[in-house]
C-alpha cells in the first residue's frame, strides 16, 4: 500500500473499505461513492498509513492535508482545527467532527468545542475523510469551514483476524522512552451473519518541557492515552443489518507542552520551558455508544443512526500572569502578587438520532431525504483560586472567581439531497436543510472580582442551508465541477456583561468553488485541484472586559484561494505526492469588537502550506516485502489574532522532514521504523500574546512543533 497521508484521487491509496481495485471509497454524501465522483474537495487519510508513519494525533498528519491547519497545547484534545482559513474567533468550533454516522462535540457556544476537539487514537480507524468548505446541508451545524469524519473498522463476518503491536519511541530532550501497545481481534460468531470485533490501545508519551518558576515541574508535559472499542455486526438477511459499537478513550496529561518567551521573542530557560508556578494538568474522557440499522427495500434503503456520548474534560491553567499580578491593585498595595490557578471543568452529554431514506446509487435520478435530532446538556464550571507565593490561601481574595455556565441545546432538522444525470457527461447535485435549535442557559457567578449572579437566558433560531453542484465529466477519468454551498454556526444566549447583547446570532458561510478531479496517462498522473471563494457574515467574536468575556457578532470576512494535490506513479511500487494550498483569509470590513480592520489577515491561517512525499514498496523475495517513505511538510507564518489587534503575535513558519520504513515477513510480521521532524525544526504551530486582567501584554506563549521523534515498532497480523 502506498503510505500516503493526503487525500488523493482514485488509486492514490487503499481506503480499507469494500471498493473496486484502485478506487478510494468515501461516504461524504452519506452513500458509498468513489471519491473521484463526489463534487466536493475531499482528502482521505488512510488508517494503515497513520500507523506506518507513527502518527498519533491530528497534528501529526494535518500538514499533508491541503488547506488544513491544526494546533494544540502539547497534548491531543487541546486542539484547534481550521479548514480553508476559517478559524474560530470565538469558543465554538468552525469545523464539524463526525464519528461514523453522528456528530461528536458540542454545537453550543459554552462548551469550548473550538479549543477542545476530539482527537481519536488511530489504531482502529479505517480512514479519515476531510471535507472542505461548508457542509451544512448534509451534516448540519458548526461545519462552516468543513468536516473531519472518522470512519472506524467494521467487523468482518467471514474471517477470524488478530492484530497486535508494540512500539517504542524517543523525543529529543524527553524524559525517557515513550511506548505504545495495541491489539485487535475480529471473531465471526456466525459466518456471514454475526461478527464481533474488539480493540484496545495504550500509549505513554514522555514530557520535555520544564518550568522556570517551579523546579519540581520538570518534563511536565508527559501524557498517557488509553482507548478501546467493541463493535457487533448482525446481518440476519442480505437486506437487513445492525451495527452496535462502544468507544472509550481517555487522556491524562501532567502539563501543557507550550513554551514561554518574553515580549521580544526570547524563549525562557533552555528554550523549551514555560513559566507556570503550578502544574497545568489536562484530562479528557470520552464514552461513545452507537446503534445503526440499515434495511434495503430494493427501491430505497432506510438507515437509522442513534448515538449517545459523554465527554468530560478537566484543565488547570496558571493564570498568575493575568490575575495574581493584580493583587496589589485590588488591595491598595496591601497584598503582593500571588498565584492564581484556574480550574476549568467541561461536561457534555449528547444524544443524536438520524433517520434517512435513500434511493439506490447509479441511476439517472438519485435522492436522499432525512431527519435529524440532537439533545445536549453541557456544563462549564470555572474556579479561580488565590494563593500567596508560599501557597497559602489569601483571605478576602480566595476564591477570586466562581463561574458556572450550564446550558442545554436541542436541534431539529430535515434535509434532502438529490442528483439528476442529464446525460453521461452532465449531472447536477443539490440539497436543502432546515434546522431549528432551542437553547437554555444560566450564568452563575460569585467571588472577589466577579459580581454575584444567577441569571437565566434562552434563545431559538431557524436556519436554512443549501448546496448545488453541477458536474461535467470530460471522460471516464476526468470531472469538472462547481459548487455553491452554505453553512452556519449556531448562536445562543449570551453572558450578562455590560454592553454585550443578550443573545449571539448564528454566523453564516457561503462557498463558491470550482474544481477538477482527473487521472491522466492511464493513471500515471492524478490531479485534484479546487479554487474557492468563501464569504463569512455575522462572525461570532469574543469581547473581553478586564478578564471577563462575552460573545458578539462582528462583521464580514472573505477566504479565497486554491488547494490541490498531484500524484505521480513513475515506476511500479513508487508514488510521489505533492499537496499544497494558498489561502488569503481577511476581514472584508472593519470589526471593532476584535480590533480588526478591513483587509486584516485572519488568525491561525498561513498563506501557504504544502507537502511533498514519496513512497516506495518493493519485494524482498521469499514472500517478504519492504517499504520506504519520506515526506516534507511546510506551513508559513500565522497570526494569533486578527492582524491589527495590538496583542496579535506571529508564529514562525515550520518545515518538517519525516521518514518511515518497514519490512514485512510472510504477510504476518512487520518491523517498522519512523522519524518525525527528523531535522528538529524549531517552528511553531501557534504563538500568542498573554495579557493580564487589564489587557496589558505579559509574555508570549508558543505551541511548538514536537521535537525530533524517532520510533520502532513490531506488528503482527493473522
Amino acid at each position: 500500500m502506498a503510505a500516503l497521508m493526503a487525500a488523493m484521487p482514485a488509486a492514490a491509496q487503499e481506503a480499507g473499505a469494500v471498493a473496486v481495485e484502485g478506487e478510494i471509497v468515501v461516504t461524504a454524501q452519506k452513500r458509498v461513492e468513489n471519491v473521484q465522483d463526489v463534487p466536493i474537495s475531499i482528502s482521505v487519510v488512510d488508517g494503515k498509513a497513520l500507523q506506518e508513519q507513527g502518527a498519533a494525533s491530528l497534528v501529526d498528519y494535518a500538514g499533508f492535508v491541503p488547506g488544513m491547519q491544526v494546533s494544540n497545547s502539547g497534548t491531543p484534545g487541546q486542539t484547534t482545527i481550521t479548514l480553508r482559513g476559517v478559524a474560530p474567533l470565538s469558543s465554538a468550533q468552525t469545523v464539524g467532527i463526525y464519528l461514523d454516522e453522528a456528530p461528536v462535540g458540542s454545537s453550543a457556544i459554552y462548551n469550548r468545542s473550538g479549543a477542545f476537539t476530539i482527537d481519536l487514537m488511530p489504531y482502529d480507524l479505517q480512514r479519515i475523510e476531510v471535507l472542505k468548505g461548508p457542509q451544512g446541508t448534509l451534516y448540519g451545524a458548526s461545519s462552516i469551514g468543513g468536516l473531519v469524519k472518522y470512519v472506524t473498522v467494521q467487523p468482518d463476518t467471514s474471517a477470524f483476524k488478530v492484530r497486535a503491536g508494540v512500539e517504542g519511541f524517543a523525543i529529543k530532550g524527553g524524559d525517557g522512552l515513550g511506548w505504545g501497545a495495541q491489539a485487535m481481534v475480529n471473531v465471526p460468531i456466525v459466518t456471514d451473519r454475526l461478527a464481533m470485533s474488539a480493540s484496545f490501545a495504550w500509549r505513554k508519551t514522555p514530557g520535555w518541557v520544564d518550568s522556570v518558576n517551579n523546579a519540581a515541574l520538570k518534563d511536565q508535559n508527559d501524557y498517557e492515552q488509553r482507548g478501546g472499542r467493541v463493535a457487533l455486526l448482525w446481518q440476519p438477511t442480505p437486506e437487513f443489518s445492525v451495527k452496535l459499537a462502544g468507544i472509550w478513550q481517555s487522556l491524562d496529561s501532567d502539563g501543557n507542552g507550550t513554551y514561554a518567551a518574553d515580549l521580544a521573542g526570547n524563549r525562557l530557560g533552555d528554550g523549551r520551558s514555560f513559566n507556570n508556578y503550578v502544574p497545568e494538568s489536562f484530562d479528557i474522557d470520552l464514552d461513545y455508544y452507537s446503534a445503526t440499522l440499515d434495511y434495503d427495500f430494493g427501491a430505497a434503503s432506510l438507515t437509522s443512526a442513534t448515538t449517545y456520548s459523554k465527554t468530560q474534560s478537566r484543565q488547570v491553567q496558571d493564570t498568575s500572569y493575568a490575575f495574581g499580578v493584580l493583587f496589589p491593585l485590588l488591595t491598595g498595595g496591601a497584598i503582593a502578587p500571588g498565584i492564581t490557578p484556574f480550574y476549568l471543568d467541561l461536561g457534555l452529554e449528547k444524544w443524536t438520532q438520524e433517520l434517512r431514506l435513500a434511493s439506490p446509487g447509479g441511476g439517472r435520478f438519485e435522492w436522499l431525504i432525512g431527519g435529524f435530532f440532537t439533545d445536549e446538556t453541557t456544563s462549564n464550571s470555572q474556579l479561580v483560586r488565590s494563593f500567596d507565593m508560599a501557597g497559602n490561601p489569601i483571605p478576602g481574595l480566595d476564591p477570586l472567581a466562581i463561574v458556572g455556565l450550564p446550558a442545554t441545546y436541542k436541534e431539529y432538522a430535515a434535509f434532502a439531497n438529490a442528483t439528476f444525470r442529464f446525460s453521461d457527461q452532465f449531472e447536477i447535485t443539490g440539497g436543502l436543510r432546515w434546522a431549528r435549535n432551542e437553547q437554555t442557559f444560566r450564568q452563575i457567578s460569585s467571588g472577589a472580582i466577579v459580581p454575584q449572579a444567577n441569571n437565566p437566558g434562552e434563545s431559538a433560531e431557524n436556519v436554512f442551508t443549501y448546496s448545488i453542484s453541477p458536474q461535467f465529466h470530460i471522460n471516464d477519468d476526468a470531472m469538472l465541477y462547481a459548487r455553491v454551498a452554505t453553512g452556519y454556526r449556531p448562536g445562543g444566549p449570551n453572558v450578562v456583561v455590560p454592553n454585550v447583547p443578550p443573545t449571539v446570532d448564528a454566523d453564516r458561510m457561503k462557498n463558491y468553488e470550482i474544481g477538477l478531479k482527473a487521472d491522466f496517462a492511464d493513471r500515471l498522473v492524478s490531479v485534484d485541484v479546487a479554487l474557492f471563494w468563501m464569504d463569512w457574515t455575522d462572525i461570532q467574536v469574543v469581547r473581553a472586559f478586564g478578564g471577563v468575556s462575552g460573545g458578539a457578532n462582528g462583521g464580514k470576512a472573505t477566504s479565497k484561494g486554491i488547494e490541490g494535490s498531484m500524484l505521480l506513479r513513475p515506476a511500479p511500487g513508487l508514488t510521489i505526492t505533492a499537496t499544497g494550498s494558498y489561502t488569503d483569509a481577511t476581514l472584508s470590513e472593519d470589526v471593532p469588537e476584535i480590533s480588526g480592520f478591513d483587509g486584516d489577515r485572519l488568525p491561525a491561517v498561513p498563506k501557504f502550506s504544502g507537502a511533498l512525499r514519496a513512497d516506495y514498496e518493493f519485494e524482498l523475495g521469499g514472500g517478504n516485502k519492504g517499504s520506504f517513505g519520506a515526506g516534507v511538510r511546510h506551513a508559513g507564518n500565522r497570526f494569533s489574532l486578527v492582524e491589527s489587534d495590538p496583542l496579535t503575535a506571529l508564529a514562525k513558519p515550520y518545515t518538517s522532514v519525516d521518514l518511515n520504513a518497514s519490512v514485512t515477513f510472510s504477510d504476518h510480521w512487520t518491523l517498522r521504523a519512523y522519524a518525525r521532524n527528523l531535522l528538529d525544526n524549531k517552528g511553531e504551530m501557534a504563538r500568542s500574546t498573554m495579557a493580564d486582567g487589564l489587557n496589558r501584554p505579559s509574555f508570549l506563549a508558543i505551541s511548538p512543533l514536537q521535537p525530533r521523534t524517532v520510533g520502532v515498532a513490531l506488528d503482527m497480523s493473522f
